[in-house]
Parts: C-alpha cells; sequence; structure tokens
C-alpha cells in the first residue's frame, strides 16, 4: 500500500471513530434527557417537531433553573400552605370554580415562595419540568380545564379533575407526598 492510501484508510477510520462516538454521546444524552423529563420529553418533541430541537430547549431549561435557588419550604410556611389547601378544597363543594381559581394562585404563591420566578404559564410549566415532570403534565391539565371554565366549558367533574390535577402538583412542591396522599375529593 501506499503512502497516500494509509493516509486515506486513517482518515475513513479516524472520521468513522468520531462519528461514532457522536452518535453515542447523542444517544446517552437522549437517553439521560428521556429518564430525567418522562412524559415532558415527548410533550416537547411535539412541542418543537424535532428531537434536536426538543433536547436543545429541555437542555436551555436545565440550565435556565439551575440559576434559580429553588429551596424547601421552612415547617411554618408548609403548615400555612397546607391550611391554605384545606380551605380551597373544602371550598369546591360550594364554589367548584372559585376553588379552581384559588388553587392555581396557591400553587403559584407555593412555587414563588420556593423560588420559582413567575413567569407566564408555559413558562412556570417549563420550569416546573425539571424538577417536577410527573406532574407537571397534570399542571398543563389543570390550567386548560382552568380556561374552558372561564369561557363557561367546564363540567363540574371536569373542575374536581382540575382540582385534583393541582393538588398533585401542591403535594410535590410542598413535598408533602405521605400527609395528604389518601385524601379524596
Amino acid at each position: 500500500m501506499t503512502t497516500n492510501a494509509w493516509i486515506i484508510v486513517l482518515a475513513v477510520t479516524v472520521v468513522a471513530a468520531a462519528v461514532a462516538v457522536w452518535l453515542y454521546t447523542r444517544q446517552q444524552r437522549s437517553r439521560k434527557l428521556r429518564s430525567q423529563f418522562g412524559p415532558e420529553y415527548e410533550h416537547a418533541v411535539q412541542q418543537y417537531g424535532s428531537l434536536p430541537k426538543a433536547e436543545g430547549a429541555l437542555l436551555a431549561r436545565q440550565k435556565r433553573v439551575s440559576t434559580f435557588h429553588i429551596h424547601s419550604l421552612p415547617p411554618e410556611e408548609e403548615t400555612r400552605f397546607a391550611e391554605q389547601w384545606h380551605q380551597v378544597q373544602s371550598r369546591f363543594v360550594d364554589d367548584p370554580g372559585g376553588s379552581i381559581e384559588q388553587a392555581d394562585q396557591l400553587v403559584c404563591e407555593v412555587m414563588r415562595a420556593r423560588g420559582y420566578p413567575m413567569s407566564q404559564f408555559e413558562g412556570r410549566a417549563e420550569d416546573l419540568s425539571v424538577d417536577h415532570p410527573e406532574v407537571v403534565r397534570n399542571y398543563r391539565a389543570a390550567h386548560a380545564i382552568a380556561i374552558r371554565r372561564e369561557h363557561g366549558d367546564s363540567s363540574t367533574e371536569d373542575l374536581r379533575q382540575a382540582l385534583v390535577h393541582y393538588r398533585q402538583l401542591f403535594d410535590e412542591l410542598l413535598e408533602a407526598h405521605g400527609a395528604r396522599k389518601g385524601q379524596k375529593i
């Protein structure tokens, strides 16, 4: 073999190795993002229309949220919020629509108290998806029901389901999974 042939073989081998490493790295990144974001990963793929765009957006979320000072609540704040939630939930029977508004406001208050910046709804949902990917879908569903309620297009059962969704997010944010887990509306 000539020197030129060896150089070509070596160059092709290096390029093939680089492509293999790139593909492996990208596959690992995708696997990690899919694992971390769960159902939110698929939501992002649908929203952005391609894996590279969705993964770029998810990575940007991670980077943005890493700059926030997200923290647990002191016990007295947890207790205060839990009491407020109990009032929201007990109001449901007499005023389902009003309780949904209060539930949304209370979730926003807890988010603010934990250190999440309060942006428009989709920004809040994206921020939550980094640390709470399993319940952000419920948050979107509850919000959609609340919007339909504003237009007079939701049943009491829809509102009940919205309250259940808000409660799941509320519990995640309060880190109080065991305290109310068995309660029903």
